[in-house]
């Protein structure tokens, strides 16, 4: 069997930048042993597989230990191999997902995701793993969201030094923690640590600002911003809250076109 891959940086205007993913088109789907398989072979943060449908694409993502229910920087490449490799002449892409449907539309060198926001409720307790996980640095609040835990810090510098033990993280029973401060020269920074999910720190985590947004919106009373993912990668990313949807735009570059031969 051979089945064409893709390997892009999602999030970025260079090569090298951004957040990598895998993408593979399929006809039909393998079973789900042979997907996890391929995303454990991969070794990425995430590799995006889809299916045509009669109105657009169904997608799923898998991490290299499991299948996740939501991700933005491969669906943004997936988007990008059908709007510039595929040239899918629709104005925008329907995707089929375990979190609803999902739309992604171009706009000049952006590609601009549709996520439904998180719903956020503040933790007046604190989860013990997350304070020692954190160590000296102390959160100003926690907020909980569907799948992950957000700590907010007091700055940009706490964000972009902090080293949290992602051992004792890996014990919260959710898919990650994000870690966010007001930004100096953007509205707002962030990390996020998945080891839950077999991911140390992603480097830009697009679904993590279907968090971000409604939170710093409430904060900064404004809709629309500019962040930074502040990983040793880095990313950057802009995004509006409108309603119940969070819109997520980034750039994508191509890094590789390959075959797998399997079978």
């Amino acid at each position: 069997m051979e089945l064409p891959i893709y390997q892009l940086d999602a999030f970025t205007s260079q090569v090298f930048g951004g957040n990598p993913a895998a993408v593979v088109p399929l006809t039909s789907w393998l079973p789900d042993e042979t997907l996890q398989a391929i995303a454990a072979e991969n070794n990425l943060a995430e590799t995006a597989f889809y299916v045509p449908t009669d109105h657009g694409f169904h997608i799923r993502w898998f991490t290299p230990t499991v299948e996740v229910d939501l991700c933005g920087h491969a669906t943004l490449a997936t988007a990008y191999v059908l709007f510039s490799i595929d040239n899918y002449a629709q104005e925008q892409i329907h995707f089929d997902s375990r979190s609803g449907v999902l739309t992604v539309r171009q706009e000049e060198d952006w590609l601009i995701l549709d996520f439904p926001a998180d719903t956020l409720h503040k933790q007046l307790v604190s989860p013990p793993a997350l304070l020692e996980a954190l160590g000296d640095v102390v959160p100003v609040e926690i907020i909980r969201g569907k799948t992950d835990f957000m700590a907010v810090l007091e700055n940009e510098e706490q964000v972009r030094n902090l080293n949290p033990d992602v051992i004792v993280l890996s014990t919260l029973p959710v898919r990650g923690v994000i870690i966010t401060a007001k930004g100096q020269e953007v509205d707002f920074v962030s990390r996020f640590f998945a080891p839950q999910s077999g991911i140390a720190e992603d480097p830009v985590t697009g679904s993590a600002h279907t968090t971000l947004t409604p939170y710093w919106a409430e904060k900064l009373g404004k809709t629309e911003f500019s962040a930074l993912q502040v990983s040793k990668r880095g990313g950057v990313l802009k995004t509006k809250l409108i309603g119940e949807r969070v819109e997520i735009a980034g750039q994508v570059r191509l890094y590789l076109k390959g075959t797998i031969v399997f079978g």
